[in-house]
This record gives C-alpha cells, structure tokens and sequence, in this order.
C-alpha cells in the first residue's frame, strides 16, 4: 500500500461479511423474520429496501445476492441512466445461459424518473432480473405503482444507540478496524448519540476522530463530527413531517413544541421562506378570525425574513409561531371555505340576478341591471330582504366559534341571519 493507494474508509473495511455479523435490523432478519425466511426459501424476488441512511441497505443488497449464489450488478440512480440498465440486461441474458440469475442493485431507486423505472419494468416482471432498489424516501411517492406492485417493500429502522456502540467497539478491536486505537467510554458515547441511527456516520467520524488523538477523547469526536445539523430531507417526506408537526402543534397551542419543531426545520436547512409562507398559512387556517391580528403579525414575520434573511430573521420566525400557539383559534373561514369552492365546482354556473348586477352603461340600465337594488344606507330593510344568491341556491357556510374575537361576534352573526332570513326553520 502506497500514498496513491490509501485504504478504504473505516465502514467499507467493516462491512459485514455474512448475514449474522449485520448489526440491527432483527425485525427483518431475526428467527421467522421476513428476509430470514425469504433468504431460507431460495425463492427470493425484487425488493425495495426503504430506511434512512447508513443502515446497511447496500450491505443487505450483497449479502443477499451473496446467499443465494446470484451475480451482483450495483448501480447508482444518480449516476446511471438507462443506458447503463440495457447493458446490465444484456450481462444477465448471457450469465442467464449459463444458469446463473442476476441481482441488479439500485441505490438512490427514487433519483430514477418514471422514464428508466418503466425500462426497468418487463426484464423485472419476466424475472431476467431480480431487482434491489435502494431509497430514503418514502417509495408510495417516489416509486412507480407499476414497478412497486413487482417488489416487496421492506422498512429498515435506525440503528439504536446500543447498537451503534456496539459497532464502534467493534471497529476498535477487529483487525479490519483501527488497531492500536482506544476510546473513552464517554467520547463513545456521545459519538453514538450524535450519529442518530447512521452507522456510516458513527464509523467514518471515529476514523477521524482518531487521526487527532489517541485515546479518542470527546473533544475529538465533537471536533470530528462538526456542527450537528438535525437530520431532514429537504424534499422529501422528512420535511413534510416536520411541517406537519409544527402545523399541529400550533394548532393544538403547545408553545415548547411549536419552537422545537420550527427549530429543527430550520436548523436541518429549511428553506426559511417557505417556512414562513406556511406560517402565514396557519394565521388563516387556524386562528382565522379568532384572532385576526394574527394574519398581519406573520405577515409581518414574513416581510421581516425578507428582509433580514437567515439566522437574524428566523427570530421574527419564532415570534410569530409563538403568537399563534397562543392565539385562540378558529377554523371557522377555512371550514366555510372548502364548502363553498366545494358547492361552485359540483353546482350549476347560474346567472348572478339582476338586481345585483354591475350596470355602468345605459344599455346594461335598459335591460333592467340593478334595478329593485336595495341601497342599505338608504333602505336597511330593503337590503336585508332581498336575495344575494342565485335564485335556488340556498348555503349554510360559516358557523362562527366560540373563541376571541369571533365570539363577541356570534351573536351580530344570528341577528344578521335572522334579518337575512337564514338560519330559520
């Protein structure tokens, strides 16, 4: 081995080489566990492998391809196209000849468009090949029906802290590993904390961590590791996750949990602006007219985001999601909302009457445009008598809540009803 030749990194020198040395994952390879039995069966078919990164979904591709004796074809989404699929295709036709079957392994499956998955469809439904695919994100969304319908899908889950201890330990006492090195108990510990479930990461920061000081202490794992930046897919279900939890911990007026999850979406890489655009969101879903000074505060929040950018306007941020924790709230205009748009795209596209159509020539007066209007400041009753909707149309939209300012004007609400002649049985 020569400057030019360096040795592989620390998780490639571990991996595991037999279906027993895999660390996690028991749910799927434990005694009776789904892949064990797939694996005793022989009958193995196409798979998605779906779980966060550095979990040992490439490690489980090859072991299984190892098991059942077939040639492995590895191939990366991101860099492959479906060039490179016609060839791993013509590959299994010739090992096809000679008895052998052929695993093709995907990573990053997601990255491919629906264009190369489909390529991948009729060699995977005739079982030319036996397909792997790798992915982070969630394959309902990301994965054709048509291809998913010809894989099973198995979940991998983060490693817990033990076990990433445990292979810690492990790269410090196998020969593959890091021979001559030691650690304290603590900087392990922390190191097991921080990978949050990421084998890879654990591994690869114990290998720099040791190139600072031996034994590996906890300033060297924190100077290793860098900066923890919360773990979160920017596009993928990670981040609508998080949205969510932070949409419904506002609506359900938990102000700890509100900051938390605004936290963890911005320091995970949160586009700051879109955040604040669903911030706006909530002030109108949510608080609605319980509160409607809540709309001009996150406007307000948003403007300043804008205009001090990250990290001084995450701050106009928190202000804001802190507000409408606390605000009472009220769905009452969103409810009514989805109703009305509801009524409008399944009813009739009738004529608006005439009395309350706009008339401003003398040719639209002659055909008798707003004619009978009643003008309130000149005849409330009239006003009030008269029809504002299409004529059989009748609505029962917005129901006020009992909540802020909303329900000091419940009762104005009925009386208008009353004098509309709404609401009546």
């Amino acid at each position: 081995m020569t400057l030019f030749d360096p040795p592989a990194p620390l998780p490639e020198r571990l991996r595991p080489r037999t279906v027993a040395e895999v660390v996690g994952q028991s749910h799927l390879l434990g005694p009776g566990r789904p892949l064990t039995r797939l694996l005793q069966s022989g009958r193995l078919g196409s798979l998605i492998l779906w779980g966060p990164p550095g979990v040992g979904k490439t490690t489980l591709a090859r072991l299984i391809a190892a098991e059942v004796g077939a040639h492995f074809i590895p191939l990366s989404a991101v860099s492959a196209g479906v060039k490179d699929v016609r060839e791993a295709v013509t590959e299994a036709e010739r090992l096809r000849g000679r008895g052998q079957r052929t695993i093709l392994f995907l990573d990053e499956i997601h990255r491919f468009n629906k264009a190369q998955q489909d390529a991948l469809l009729p060699h995977v439904e005739s079982g030319l090949l036996t397909l792997i695919g790798a992915t982070t994100e969630n394959p309902s969304f990301e994965v054709n029906p048509a291809l998913r319908s010809r894989a099973r899908t198995l979940v991998l889950e983060a490693l817990t802290q033990e076990e990433v201890r445990s292979l810690l330990d492990r790269a410090l006492t196998d020969p593959r590993g890091l021979p001559g090195v030691t650690a304290s108990d603590e900087a392990l510990d922390l190191l097991a904390r921080l990978a949050e479930g990421d084998a890879r990461r654990a591994l690869g920061t114990l290998e720099v961590a040791a190139t600072l000081t031996n034994p590996v202490t906890p300033e060297a794992v924190t100077e290793a590791f860098g900066r923890h930046l919360p773990a979160m897919d920017k596009n993928g279900e990670d981040f609508y996750n998080l949205i969510s939890a932070l949409h419904k911990s506002v609506r359900g007026s938990h102000v700890d949990a509100s900051l938390y999850w605004l936290a963890r979406m911005l320091e995970g890489g949160a586009d700051a602006h879109y955040v604040a655009r669903r911030i706006v969101r909530m002030a109108s879903e949510d608080i609605g007219l319980a509160d409607p000074q809540a709309l001009r505060l996150c406007i307000a929040a948003r403007d300043a985001m804008e205009f001090l950018g990250s990290p001084e306007g995450e701050l106009a941020l928190a202000q804001a999601v802190v507000y409408l924790a606390l605000a009472p709230k009220s769905n009452s205009v969103y409810v009514a909302w989805k109703k009305v748009r509801k009524a409008v795209q399944e009813g009739e596209t009738l004529p608006v009457p005439v009395h309350l159509r706009n008339a401003p020539t003398s040719l639209m007066r002659a055909q008798g445009y707003g004619q009978g209007y009643a003008y309130y400041f000149d005849d409330p009753e009239g006003s009030f008598a008269q029809n504002y909707l299409p004529d059989g149309v009748s609505l029962d939209l917005y129901e006020p809540t009992g909540e802020g300012w909303e329900a000091r004007v419940a009762e104005r609400w009925r009386k208008l009803q009353a004098a509309h002649g709404e609401g009546q049985e």
